[in-house]
């Protein structure tokens, strides 16, 4: 059984089909791709995972670190087996790399073997009458939901052979970092449901936008890494308003997974391209600017919340995530891949698909249709949803004596506030506002013209 994003023994169909077929090796393979590619806070979770997935089985989990292509088949000789299982990857750097894992595990006589995957309805199931695919979500979710997917199954009885008989690597040590994210395993992550589903779910409709608040399910860690299934989730709702709309964003994650399956050059590239030609900035100032609002530090106080949110924790609120993205593309006018990057780096959830198609809903350049019409005004978005300042003021405290009146706006206070500590908006929304949608409309021309 190889496991990938599926750290759970609950609901496993890849792992039922291996326990039913014979003893069970558990293997865990490092992709040094993902180490590299990954900061702190996402590690420190998988490692985590790994051991409570490892403890769950007594131990037999077997880690080895190095290319998929290489150490599959490896271990596969080392055990004997004829057969290896897994859950089928659907983004394009997993497809590509199983496609050469199963290509040489053919030559040594094994054959790998695709069973369920992370998704309540496997990407490329949902199409139009004419089996074309969607690029417009209310449409894709109507016939996802009438598709309708199986019910979550218990754990197998397995028999596992695993370390210490075969040798394993072990798991390393979590990398230095002051982020407090997430605990791990399918124990936390269901204590964390029960906790949400007591206090929040049925509020969530009226209150999921508002960070001041503890009304997000927070199960995206768990869902990246598998630690859970949308299947598992979606079986504890019921038809009302507020679990209507949990299930809404739960097809989200698979209608963006959906879009990517069926143009994966769109993992760094525009859905439209005839937003190629919107201009961005990208020379030594562009650059300057990214790195203030990476840090934190653009002056607005809603952005920088979030933008220190995930810093600390590997998490950041999903309506702060528009946000922040907002501000990155149309009032520093910087590309959306590079926030997109920077997101997928640091936080503990970043999943190909759903971070960079939101980022590039947010852009203005993926699924949504009229998109340059959205510029999200900080100080508004922040007085709306935080209107206390308290999500502000827990992230920036620079600002905890500031009135409440001013906390979304410092720089409004009167002479002599308490605004040194915390810097100047670096830009000017209104006037940046106009120049993304001055941007946005020569785009249009241009490709009006070409046309």
């Amino acid at each position: 059984m190889w496991f990938r994003r599926d750290l759970r023994l609950e609901d496993n169909p890849a792992l039922i089909a291996a326990s039913k077929a014979g003893a069970v090796t558990p293997l865990f393979v490092l992709d040094p791709m993902f180490l590299q590619r990954s900061g702190a806070p996402r590690l420190a979770f998988l490692f985590r995972s790994l051991r409570e997935l490892n403890k769950a089985m007594g131990g037999a989990l077997v880690v080895r670190v190095g290319n998929p292509v290489e150490v599959v088949p490896k271990v596969v000789q080392e055990v004997a087996a004829t057969d290896v299982f897994a859950a089928k990857d659907f983004a394009p750097y997993g497809q590509k790399r199983d496609a050469e894992v199963a290509r040489a595990l053919e030559k040594v006589g094994a054959k790998l073997n695709h069973v369920g995957s992370a998704y309540a309805v496997d990407p490329g199931t949902v199409r139009k009458a004419d089996s074309t695919p969607y690029s417009v979500f209310t449409p894709f979710s109507k016939v996802w939901l009438v598709n309708g997917w199986s019910a979550p199954v218990k754990k197998p009885n397995v028999k596992w052979n695993g370390a210490p008989t075969i040798k394993s690597e072990s798991i390393p040590d979590d990398p230095v970092s002051t982020a407090k994210i997430a605990d791990a395993g399918e124990e936390a992550a269901w204590k964390r449901w029960e906790y949400f589903a007591e206090t929040a779910l049925d509020k969530y409709k009226d209150e999921r936008n508002n960070p001041d608040r503890d009304g997000c399910s927070q199960m995206s860690v768990y869902l990246r890494f598998g630690v859970v299934h949308p299947r598992q989730l979606l079986a504890e709702l019921e038809p009302n308003k507020n679990h209507d709309h949990y299930r809404s964003e739960l097809c989200w994650r698979e209608f963006y997974a959906d879009v990517l399956f069926h143009q994966p050059q769109t993992t760094w590239k525009n859905l439209q391209p005839k937003m190629d030609s919107l201009q961005v900035d990208t020379d030594a100032k562009a650059k300057q600017r990214f790195e203030i609002w990476c840090a934190g530090k653009t002056g607005y106080p809603i952005v920088d919340a979030g933008m220190r949110q995930m810093l600390a924790t590997g998490w950041m609120h999903n309506r702060v995530r528009m946000i922040a993205a907002s501000f990155l593309v149309k009032d520093l006018h910087l590309p959306w891949q590079w926030g997109a990057k920077f997101f997928m780096k640091h936080l503990v959830d970043g999943d190909i698909a759903s971070n960079n198609h939101g980022w590039q809903w947010t852009a203005g350049t993926g699924t949504d249709a009229a998109p340059y019409f959205r510029v999200f005004n900080p100080v508004l978005q922040g007085e709306k949803f935080d209107p206390n300042g308290n999500y502000v003021c827990e992230w920036i405290p620079e600002l905890r004596d500031v009135p409440k009146k001013f906390v979304h706006s410092p720089w409004l206070q009167p002479e002599g506030g308490l605004f040194a500590q915390y810097p100047e908006p670096m830009v000017d929304h209104s006037q940046e506002r106009d120049e993304a949608l001055s941007r946005y409309k020569i785009s249009g021309e241009i490709n009006r013209s070409v046309v």
